[in-house]
């Protein structure tokens, strides 16, 4: 198995980032055939998911994203490229101008 591990800090603040969170969650969900929970908290809410090969976690704070994932053995083959995938997905959401488009309207 490998395993894969990424940080990212931001100051978006956790209203911004769990708006974020739900985002990767629903395109991991479309474009990887993730199943996704997402399990908010107080300071701390889990995107927990998993499919055939892969399972993981992300945890999102007022202050950072940091995913965890464990690979099987055969996805384990293609570690880097999943890894700069995942990475690049992220990054694109953290970007000022897609946190600003973010559905989610304030009631």
């Amino acid at each position: 198995m490998a395993d894969l591990h990424i940080l990212r800090e931001h100051s978006l603040g956790f209203a911004a980032a769990r708006k974020i969170a739900f985002q990767w969650a629903e395109q991991a969900e479309q474009d990887f055939d993730m199943e996704c929970t997402y399990v908010e908290g107080e300071g701390l809410d889990e995107v927990i998911f998993k499919r055939s090969g892969v399972s993981g976690m992300l945890q999102v704070s007022d202050s950072k994203f940091e995913l965890s994932a464990k690979l099987g053995f055969l996805l384990g083959a293609f570690k880097d490229k999943i890894e700069a995938e995942i990475v690049k997905n992220l990054d694109q959401l953290l970007k000022p101008k897609a946190a600003a488009k973010s559905g989610a309207k304030k009631k």
